[in-house]
């Protein structure tokens, strides 16, 4: 029988050739910079220590310390870095977790005379392992203004130890200001000779560097962050492949199955940075929980099950129809209105905002527009319902001056709280360049692979077995809705290309007449459209009859 703890093992044996056992650990600073030197991030090493990033931010931090099985295994691979990446002989040597470090004097950095040369970026093995603090409603904590540790310029926010901080270590090297100009009064008769620059500064730039803006440093920082979580799926694509020795279905079955923890990995990887972290999960109202596993709760997602009267199977076929597909469709529902704190009883329409997001109680008007796809989806009673926030704007959008398809609907009660459209945003903005990549290579390992990751990502943060770290019911009928209401969008712009739009079911399912390669891109990205193939009902292109009225 296989030890199951053997794994976590296996996954550090593939990071190091050689490795010696030590007794203790070395110290949280020294940590940061075995990994560092290493060339390996965090999210590498809490994936094949099979735990959280958080946790190993807490073990480098000195907030923390790994037990058990994980202890024995972060020991091997620290050692074993150590053994590849000895400390280098004017830095203090690593020391146990317990013992203090006094600090070093080579790390003091001389006075220098601002007019001669640019302030130097340092960054001391201390600052390497700082990390921001943050308060449990997850903001950054800030104090008194003070010189970052890392980058010298001042800001208000604080790290674990008090000392400031960057919020996420969003740092930039400050500015270099220009040596001033001899005038015509201090111009000198002589040269004099010049004394020898210190040997530890710089030479002075005659122009100084130019400061990256703050989306230029987001951006380059945004970039970093893609291409560190890209390599986690490459890595684990190619891992599953050793493993099955080649077998690409074997390869794909482990990668779904592993999918769940990989996707909360590179979720985890997209908010290191940000300024709110989702930390708690907040009590929910009893409309959002399911009375018991097979009832649902009160939330109506307006799936959509829309079929034209005006057309029939039954009917000799004599026009011709397309089933198109709506590409990656959850994915980019990723894009949407997501409440990220505690959901706040409020009647009336005072619960409807731009700002904030939730679930409504509302009653619709009448749609009377039977050769479109009624936006709440096949209802079989009327009355009120709890509908979305995403609903609730598709709604309110038909209903104003540039669509004039319906009235607003009554809004009776809502639960709501402060939202944000960009909440997802990163992990959906890297999951699918990762899948862009995968096509354009023709990789369908990494393609599916990818599909299950951001599809099991919505299906499973409600109350599943499957994922107990993301626990919002509100954000899974969020998304669902979302992704009706795009494929909404787009039955009707086929209808104002005056197409006819024969049927509109799930999220990606779409059947029109006529040229829709006039209205849609034909392809398989995100904003693109192909026909459906393998459903042997309605595949590819078909004829129905037309009902004569």
């Amino acid at each position: 029988m296989t030890d199951p703890s053997q794994g976590l093992f296996d996954a550090i044996d593939s990071l190091l050739d050689a490795v010696d056992n030590n007794t203790l650990l070395p110290a949280p600073a020294e940590r940061v910079r075995l990994r560092e030197a290493a060339g390996l991030t965090e999210a590498a090493v809490s994936q094949a220590l099979g735990v959280r990033t958080q946790s190993i931010q807490a073990w480098e931090a000195g907030r923390a310390e790994p037990k058990g099985q994980r202890l024995e295994a972060y020991r091997k691979l620290l050692d074993g870095l150590t053994h590849r990446f000895p400390a280098p002989a004017d830095t203090p040597s690593a020391t146990s977790a317990g013992e203090p470090q006094q600090p070093d004097a080579a790390l003091v950095v001389a006075p220098v005379v601002p007019e001669l040369v640019a302030p130097a970026f340092v960054a001391p093995q201390a600052a390497q392992a700082a990390r921001t603090a943050w308060r449990v409603d997850g903001l950054a904590v800030q104090g008194e203004p003070g010189p970052c540790i890392r980058c010298g310029v001042v800001t208000p926010h604080r790290s674990t130890d008090g000392r400031p901080l960057h919020a996420g270590a969003l740092c930039q090297p400050p500015a270099a200001p220009r040596a001033p100009q001899p005038t015509a009064d201090t111009q000198p008769t002589a040269a004099p000779t010049p004394a020898p620059a210190p040997a530890t500064l710089a030479p002075a730039s005659p122009v100084p560097a130019p400061v990256p803006t703050r989306p230029q440093r987001r951006a380059k920082s945004a970039a970093r962050a893609q291409a560190e979580t890209h390599a986690l799926i490459t890595r684990a694509v190619h891992e599953e492949l050793e493993r099955a020795e080649g077998d690409t279905g074997a390869a794909l079955k482990a990668l779904i199955r592993r999918a769940i923890p990989d996707v909360m990995t590179l979720f985890e990887e997209t908010r290191a940075t940000a300024r709110y972290q989702f930390t708690a999960y907040p009590a929910l109202p009893d409309i959002l929980k399911k009375p018991s596993k097979r009832e649902p709760d009160q939330i109506w997602e307006a799936r959509p099950a829309f079929h034209h009267p005006d057309f029939s199977l039954k009917l000799p076929g004599s026009v011709q129809v397309t089933a198109l597909d709506a590409n990656a469709a959850y994915l980019s529902a990723l894009k949407c209105w997501l409440p990220i704190g505690k959901l706040e009883h409020i009647t009336g329409a005072d619960g409807v905002d731009p700002k904030r997001s939730g679930v409504h109680l509302i009653t619709p008007a009448p749609w009377r527009h039977p050769h479109l796809p009624n936006p709440l989806g096949d209802r079989d009673t009327d009355g009120a319902l709890w509908v979305t926030d995403a609903t609730l704007r598709l709604l309110s959008r038909l209903a104003g001056p540039k669509y004039g398809l319906t009235s607003a609907p009554e809004i009776h009660e809502s639960w709501t709280s402060g939202a944000t459209e960009n909440f997802l945003d990163a992990l959906r903005k890297i999951l699918t360049a990762a899948r862009e990549k995968a096509i354009e290579e023709d990789d369908t390992v990494t393609t599916e692979y990818v599909k299950a990751m951001y599809s099991k990502f919505v299906s499973t943060m409600g109350e599943s077995i499957h994922n107990r770290d993301v626990i919002r019911p509100d954000w899974m009928h969020i998304i669902h809705s979302q992704a009706y209401a795009n494929l909404w969008g787009k039955a009707y712009k086929a209808h104002q290309a005056g197409l006819d739009v024969v049927a509109m079911m799930g999220t990606d399912e779409l059947h029109v007449t006529g040229d829709w390669r006039q209205v849609f891109a034909e392809g398989r990205g995100v904003a693109q459209m192909k026909i459906k193939h393998g459903d042997a009902k309605a595949s590819g292109e078909y004829t129905l009859g037309k009902v004569t009225r």
